[in-house]
């Protein structure tokens, strides 16, 4: 694997002392993390990534894939005010892509956990990252979850499709797949003539016959499937207005204020986006008075979609504009419903960012 570009050490250091500048504790994660709280909260990606290993003592660990998760661990468990947390570490992740990269590299940067104002804290998280990359040419883009998130809940369907969709939305194609599927007139009669075909196997008579069977499912899990399917198959399909709502709102991309302008536009058929966009409003404004110019700020529904699974609200990044073989050097995004997750119910607002030092200084000797 290739070694970390010369000068990475010292770009840690630089960015480190930038975010921990802005206020915030010094904060240290072990290397070795319980596989099963980590693995279960990242998503697919990181799952697919990730160093598993097996102690006779402690079980089954993981080499840290990240510093969110025990860091807001530590907070939820050990106070009840605002913090914001400052790192510099190594993290652990297979790399995936035709270029070669280290499974093992500096990552520094920050989680801003408890703070009620949300719009100020993503605005001053962005800011904050703009403020360290300063002297480098970046781009800039930003997305927000939450827009896509509550489009998908203020659909006229049921609650098993929006469950559906809400789970692949870090899936694109399945997704896509997903709401050709729910609203197409030919397959769910289609699949209702299935599921009735399905319904008159036997399945109990057949497993107590001991006969052939494949995967681990149990009789009662295969029958609570074939029920569901049975529901799904009987429901109409989705209205074509609020699909195309949706797709409008995925395929949103320029300027964040015209963006934002023309979703407005999109509230009369799907009104419950309204409450996300009144957010990326406020933030907006938040944006310009830590000194962002947001005319030339992009916007981009589909960003954020392919990154961690446990955004749910605004995300960015920033990359190098000329050299796209290289990773994002730079990225974060709001995350309050993985709070609720590890808190067993207790939510609250978070919200961090990441910086790659080496991929700084490739691009840096790139230029």
């Amino acid at each position: 694997m290739p070694r970390e570009p010369e000068g990475t050490k010292q770009e840690a250091e630089r960015i480190f002392a930038v975010f921990k500048a802005a206020g915030g504790i010094e904060f240290d994660a072990d290397i070795l993390q319980p596989a099963g709280i980590q693995l279960d909260l990242y998503g697919e990606d990181i799952r697919s990534r990730a160093f598993v290993l097996n102690d006779p003592e402690r079980g089954e660990l993981v080499l840290r894939p990240d510093f969110t998760v025990p860091i807001s661990s530590f907070h939820l468990s050990d106070c009840a005010d605002s913090r914001r947390y400052v790192y510099a570490g190594r993290v652990f992740r297979r790399q995936i892509g035709a270029v070669p990269r280290p499974d093992e590299y500096l990552q520094v940067g920050f989680e801003d956990l408890g703070r009620r104002d949300r719009a100020l804290a993503d605005a001053e998280a962005f800011a904050l990252v703009f403020e360290a990359l300063d002297g480098f040419e970046f781009r800039s883009t930003t997305g927000d979850i939450g827009i896509l998130k509550e489009a998908v809940e203020g659909l006229d369907t049921t609650p098993r499709r929006k469950n559906a969709l809400l789970r692949h939305i870090w899936r694109p194609n399945r997704f896509q797949g997903l709401l050709e599927q729910f609203s197409d007139d030919g397959i769910l009669p289609a699949l209702d003539r299935l599921v009735r075909k399905v319904k008159k196997i036997p399945v109990a008579e057949l497993a107590k016959s001991g006969g052939p069977a494949a995967g681990e499912r149990t009789v009662a899990e295969i029958e609570a499937r074939i029920e569901a399917l049975a529901a799904d198959a009987a429901a109409p399909p989705l209205e074509k207005e609020q699909v195309k709502v949706l797709e409008a709102i995925v395929r949103q991309r320029g300027a964040s204020p015209i963006a934002l302008e023309s979703m407005r536009k999109l509230e009369r058929d799907l009104p419950g986006i309204k409450p996300a966009l009144d957010r990326m409003e406020d933030r907006l404004c938040r944006l310009e008075q830590c000194g962002i110019a947001v005319d030339a700020l992009e916007f981009d529904a589909r960003f954020g979609r392919t990154m961690l699974e446990y955004y749910d609200g605004f995300v960015f990044g920033f990359r190098s504009p000329t050299d796209f073989s290289l990773p994002l050097a730079a990225s974060g995004g709001r995350y309050d419903a993985l709070t609720r997750i590890i808190g067993k119910g207790r939510e609250i607002p978070a919200v961090g960012a990441i910086v790659r030092p080496a991929v700084l200084r490739e691009q840096a000797s790139s230029g």
